[in-house]
């Protein structure tokens, strides 16, 4: 049964971006029947599929077949030892944000299970986290990806890894790393035209689904200093966690303490003048203001909040929920690489999954 021409793949989590890769997987199994490539394990938080003898789950309507499951997952340090006993190589993609699961990293990537991941928390979270992750999958020669942990599909931390593994020396990071930010900024202070009142425009993203369902977990800045964590420490800083470094939220003290998303937005009107100021103040520069982080490598500085650009400038120039990337280097002078394009949306992160998926396969296939 073992075939060295064969690479499990194991899946957690199949909600909005879990969909979108197990199409990408169908259609990637389809196009390159050589490493064969075998489902052996998918799981949701309380259903999964699996077979005692690794026999692959059909991809065909998979989703439905696992909605129907009479399986609960496995404790996962037991998925760990499933995997690690199975007759080829393993690719474990976790589709998930969980803290839970980002904490078997280390355990996973040890006993030679190579991991693909979107998951922040397990890049962002404690450095000793981090450096268990890399450190495992170093000692072990498993593959640890995550492109998606950072701008969904844009190809931003190989790029920043290529920087650095070619010998440039990047000085300066700095952009909108959140779509629904960008979405905001970009209707409420365009760069040409009035805008829309600041609550307005937070209730229409969340109408579009651009926000999570309570708008605060986007407006507090966490998700960005999250991402930021990630990039600072691949640009060799040892940022402790994503909480610090400063990171400016934009929710009203006073709402703080909202016991819902749908009140907060009711009551958030009685907050629009506060915005209104800060965009009359970037206008009376004749700039615009939009919401940024950045990392400054030779002071060691991180920070997230809200910046004034001219509007000429390209992160003032941005469209819809957009993000962009300037990466300030010594080649690059000061003509930074731009890196520019959706950062959110299920298809483009999984886009991002699947292309790690295939380095992966490069490499131990």
């Amino acid at each position: 049964m073992s075939s060295t021409n064969q690479v499990f793949i194991a899946v957690i989590g199949a909600g909005g971006v879990g969909k979108c890769f197990l199409s990408q997987l169908q259609g990637l199994a389809a196009r390159k029947p050589s490493p064969k490539l075998s489902l052996a394990y998918i799981s949701t938080s309380r259903k999964a599929l699996y077979n005692d003898d690794y026999a692959a789950i059909d991809l065909n309507n998979v989703v439905d077949t696992l909605a129907t499951s009479s399986k609960s997952p496995l404790a996962l340090p037991k998925v760990v030892d499933y995997l690690a006993a199975a007759p080829s190589k393993v690719i474990l993609v976790d589709n998930t944000s969980s803290q839970d699961v980002a904490e078997l990293y280390p355990l996973a990537l040890s006993r030679g299970i190579s991991i693909v991941t979107p998951n922040k928390k397990a890049f962002s979270g404690s450095y000793k986290l981090w450096q268990d992750i890399f450190t495992a999958a170093s000692s072990s020669g498993a593959k640890v990806y995550h492109e998606s942990s950072v701008g969904a599909g844009l190809p931003v931390i190989s790029s920043l890894k290529d920087l650095i593994e070619t010998g440039d020396k990047v000085t300066k990071i700095e952009g909108v790393f959140s779509g629904t930010m960008s979405f905001l900024f970009n209707s409420f202070a365009p760069t040409s035209g009035q805008g829309g009142k600041w609550s307005a425009e937070v209730k229409k993203a969340q109408s579009l689904g651009y926000t999570e369902p309570d708008p605060r977990d986007d407006l507090n800045g966490l998700d960005v200093a999250r991402k930021l964590t990630i990039l600072a420490r691949l640009a060799g800083l040892p940022v402790e966690s994503p909480e610090s470094f400063p990171v400016q939220s934009l929710i009203p003290k006073e709402l703080e303490s909202c016991s819902s998303g749908d009140e907060f937005l009711e009551k958030l009107p009685a907050f629009d003048s506060q915005m209104e100021e800060v965009k009359a103040e970037a206008e009376k520069a004749g700039k615009v203001v939009r919401f940024v982080g950045s990392i400054d490598v030779p002071s060691k500085s991180v920070k997230v909040g809200l910046e004034q650009f001219d509007a000429s400038h390209p992160i003032a120039a941005l469209k819809g929920s957009d993000n962009i990337i300037n990466f300030y280097t010594e080649r690059y002078g000061s003509n930074p690489l731009i890196i520019q394009g959706a950062g959110a949306g299920g298809d483009v992160t999984a886009m991002g999954v699947t292309s790690d998926l295939i380095k992966v396969l490069g490499q131990i296939a």
